[in-house]
């Protein structure tokens, strides 16, 4: 059937009978199909019964009516209209995504750069409180040296 797609639509070897039939190029009254397959999906035509096992290569179009193919036509650009409407959705769905990304880095960094300022932060607490320790230690010792000269003196 794939190979019949592009052929012309008056087959040479057609007839119509008496009561409105085609007749292919053997001779049998054609049969009405539908593609299932490819651009053409859901039209019909006629073809040779036979077909495939003969190689009788009868094809006919059946071309809907006017108002028909108007109406198809609508919804050909209605449906256009909405994959155009979806597709700037996706564009600007996917600016968004850009952004929200390139503002996530940015936060990250501004993350790493406070837990980088904490660690320093809980280092200096460190050093403070051993400088607290060492502080008291010296008070305590030199009043204990000052006990000792005020004792001695006297």
């Amino acid at each position: 059937m794939e190979s019949r797609k592009g052929q012309s639509s008056t087959g040479s070897g057609a007839s119509q009978n008496s009561r409105g039939t085609l007749k292919c190029e053997c001779g049998n009254d054609s049969v009405v199909r539908t593609v299932k397959h490819g651009p053409n999906i859901g039209m019909k035509f006629h073809g040779c019964p036979l077909w495939p096992r003969t190689t009788c290569q009868f094809f006919r179009w059946i071309l809907p009516e006017n108002n028909q193919i108007e109406e198809l036509q609508c919804t050909i650009s209605e449906k256009d209209y909405v994959i155009a409407k979806l597709e700037v959705e996706q564009r600007l769905m996917a600016e968004k995504i850009k952004k929200l990304q390139v503002k996530k880095d940015s936060l990250e960094e501004e993350n790493q750069e406070i837990k980088i300022e904490f660690r320093h932060t809980r280092i200096e607490l460190m050093n403070t409180s051993r400088n607290e320790k060492n502080f008291s230690m010296a008070l305590l010792c030199s009043w204990v040296f000052f006990c000792i000269i005020i004792m001695y003196l006297k």
